[in-house]
């Protein structure tokens, strides 16, 4: 898994860095092949931005854009959007739909 963390008008301390780290390490318990991570940290007139963008093999990227006035809170409400996208993303490749209504055999009683 490749993590590329890419900050523009915004410095990162070792803590923020870390504490990014550690929240796409614990990705790795949906046991998706995850095959790159890209963050991006960007200011904007009102706050900060945060995007993650997971590539997933045999999957569609998974994109979380979130803003807010704390970069700390953007983060950690990014970290949560992705970890519900990637659960729910597990979830179908666990468990595919069964069928339809349609498929369903009538019984004769």
């Amino acid at each position: 898994m490749n993590l590329h963390i890419r900050s523009k008008d915004i410095t990162l301390t070792d803590n923020t860095k870390a504490h990014i780290e550690s929240a796409i390490e614990a990705f790795t318990k949906y046991s998706l092949d995850i095959t790159t991570i890209n963050v991006s940290i960007g200011a904007e007139k009102q706050g900060v931005s945060v995007e993650f963008d997971i590539h997933i093999a045999h999957a569609q990227p998974v994109v979380i854009n979130q803003s807010d006035d704390v970069l700390d809170a953007a983060i950690d409400i990014a970290i949560e959007r992705a970890n519900k996208a990637l659960r729910r993303l597990h979830d179908k490749v666990v468990a595919p739909q069964k069928g339809s209504v349609k498929d369903l055999e009538t019984l004769d009683a």
